[in-house]
């Protein structure tokens, strides 16, 4: 493929991750794997509930005792026990009987059903324990039981390899007796922003610079697709001074991500580097905003490869092409599906939207219900969709996706929107 060659988006993105493999595996405790994908299928270790127990506070009784009862004819039972959670059940419900059971407990030997308290004459929060009392409802076999094993069983498929865990699936995990997890290493992603003009949030700016927002949404985005980014720093616009970051960046990272530098400037060096230290394996996409993409690799000293990333130096563009390419690949490498990730809805546009007919266009919109279709949404420009427009991104729900193939897309056009404030597994 000659690097030189305009691809399509769905081309280029294929290319990308055709070589890219998830990274190696670790152990790591339980208590550190939230956000991290597992790299394997984790089945369950215990059986949950590992016995029957009791879903309220109430009454283990025996079904049959209790049904006639009303609240008009109550049964009275011989309370003759309890069994709270945590305690094994000394005592045998036998017939006219009864064992007061909190929420928890194990279902007593005999009993098989459970009336919850409020069904009955025993007062509410009393710690000392009644002689007898006086059930006013019937209940049916298994009322208010929890089964052992109605949630898992021992050996039964829990959670899928490639799975990015959340608070309750640590909870599931913690529950079936898990420890310890092999879940993918975390990506390392190195950021270098490249431009004379650029200077460190936060520093002064010179009469002619401008600070270096490229690196923050960069280094941003890498945290928020689950990645740990590794600040580089600027390069001025200097061969010589990109290489350098280039090669510092190989030895800490598992892919690169440059902006600015890539176009076809006289100052644009990047694509040039990337030949020289390594492959520059496509250029140029046919996307609005973002054309010119550089994508290559990079040899590591310990056989591996490092994976280059040259992004437009328009902050819009650099965004969106780290959506459109970069977001993918740090899935793949965490193990997860690349596919996915962002969740797309459909949406009708409230106004024309004009673009390069030969180019797929993502455009910034707000979304809202569409007044004349009910359950329907309306996609409303977020404002001036220049490349260096940073403030419409921010008020923006999503990206329109304007395919191929004409230049004007009418007002009303059903189009697909990537949510940018929404993901999916």
């Amino acid at each position: 493929m000659a690097p030189t060659d305009l691809l399509s988006l769905d081309e280029a993105r294929a290319h990308i991750l055709e070589d890219v493999l998830p990274l190696r595996s670790e152990s790591v405790p339980l208590a550190e794997a939230l956000g991290r994908v597992l790299a394997e299928d984790v089945s369950a270790l215990l059986t949950l509930p590992p016995w029957d127990n009791s879903a309220m506070d109430g009454y283990a009784v025996r079904s049959e005792d209790v049904a006639g009862a009303t609240p008009e004819s109550p049964v009275n039972l011989a309370v003759v026990g309890e069994v709270a959670a945590g305690h094994e059940p000394d005592t045998t419900v036998r017939a006219g009987s009864a064992i007061r059971i909190l929420t928890g407990g194990v279902v007593p030997p005999g009993a098989d059903a459970v009336v919850k308290v409020e069904l009955t004459d025993a007062p509410l929060g009393v710690a000392e324990l009644p002689q007898v009392v006086a059930v006013r409802a019937a209940v049916g076999p298994g009322n208010d039981i929890r089964p052992a094993g109605s949630d898992m069983h021992r050996g039964d498929a829990l959670l899928p390899g490639g799975m990015r865990l959340t608070p309750a699936a640590i909870a599931v995990l913690a529950a079936a007796g898990h420890a310890r997890l092999n879940v993918h290493r975390v990506p390392r992603i190195g950021v270098i922003a490249t431009g004379d003009e650029l200077t460190p949030v936060g520093e002064p700016l010179g009469p002619v610079s401008i600070p270096d927002s490229n690196s923050e949404s960069i280094a941003a985005q890498i945290r928020a697709a689950g990645a740990e980014p590794v600040r580089l720093g600027i390069a001025p616009d200097d061969s010589e001074a990109v290489r350098e970051r280039l090669l510092e960046g190989i030895l800490a990272a598992d892919a690169l991500v440059v902006t600015g530098g890539v176009s076809v400037g006289a100052h644009d060096v990047v694509k040039d580097v990337f030949s020289e230290i390594g492959t520059l394996d496509l250029w140029r996409v046919a996307i609005q905003p973002g054309k010119p993409l550089a994508y290559g690799s990079a040899p590591r000293p310990d056989g591996g490869y490092c994976l280059l990333f040259g992004l437009p130096g328009n902050p819009v563009s650099s965004y969106v092409t780290f959506e459109l390419f970069v977001r993918p690949v740090i899935r793949r490498l965490h193990g997860e599906d690349p596919h996915s990730g962002r969740l797309s809805v459909r949406a009708r546009l409230a106004e024309p939207v004009r673009k390069s007919a030969a180019r797929r266009a993502f455009v910034r919109v707000r979304l809202e219900a569409d007044p004349e279709h009910e359950g329907a949404l309306s996609a409303h420009l977020a404002g001036g969709q220049g490349s260096y427009m940073l403030s419409t991104l921010a008020l923006a729900h999503g990206l329109a996706v304007i395919p191929e193939g004409a230049a004007l897309t009418p007002a009303g056009t059903e189009v697909e929107v990537i949510r940018l404030d929404v993901e999916v597994a």
